[in-house]
């Protein structure tokens, strides 16, 4: 686990960008923290460094957008299902548990029991100062932990 801190918008496009570029395919990635925060730039930032040209936003109303890039990236937000039996019927655990492509999701803290074994969580929070954020990156599982220590021996060299 290890914390970065950005202090604009572009901060936190950046580090994204940083994490696309070491990103891998099979990758899941749940995001999480508060409306506002900056998961969808965090997205948007992360699926342009792979390649995928034109608009990236936010499925907050058709659940999972699919966009394609250097590989296919599956971007689910979960902001609006309220069980997890909705979970299967936009047939989420097709996608995640044995994902081909890169998985994106937003809000997986609402159904965190519903979430693969081993994937990387990013939890950003506010700072104090208005526009700065706290992003943390864990491995939950064993699966990501050499691409943690990868991605912030990367982020920190690249500072």
């Amino acid at each position: 686990m290890f914390t970065c801190t950005t202090n604009s918008p572009e901060e936190t496009a950046h580090l994204a960008e940083m994490v696309g570029q070491k990103i891998r395919e099979g990758t899941v990635l749940c995001l999480e923290g508060d409306l506002g925060v900056g998961k969808t730039l965090f997205v948007q930032s992360l699926a342009h460094t792979l390649g995928v040209e034109g608009e990236v936003t936010s499925p907050t109303f058709n659940l999972m957008n699919v966009y394609e890039g250097i590989c296919p990236i599956y971007h689910f937000d979960l902001y609006r299902l309220e069980t997890e039996e909705e979970l299967e019927d936009i047939g989420f655990y097709e996608y995640t548990e044995d994902p081909e492509g890169i998985v994106v999701i937003e809000w997986s803290d609402k159904f965190p029991q519903c979430m693969p074994e081993d994937h990387v969580e990013v939890r950003i929070e506010k700072s104090d100062d208005a526009d700065g954020r706290r992003i943390i990156f864990a491995s939950i599982g064993e699966r990501y932990q050499e691409f943690i220590k990868e991605l912030e021996s990367f982020v920190y060299f690249s500072h």
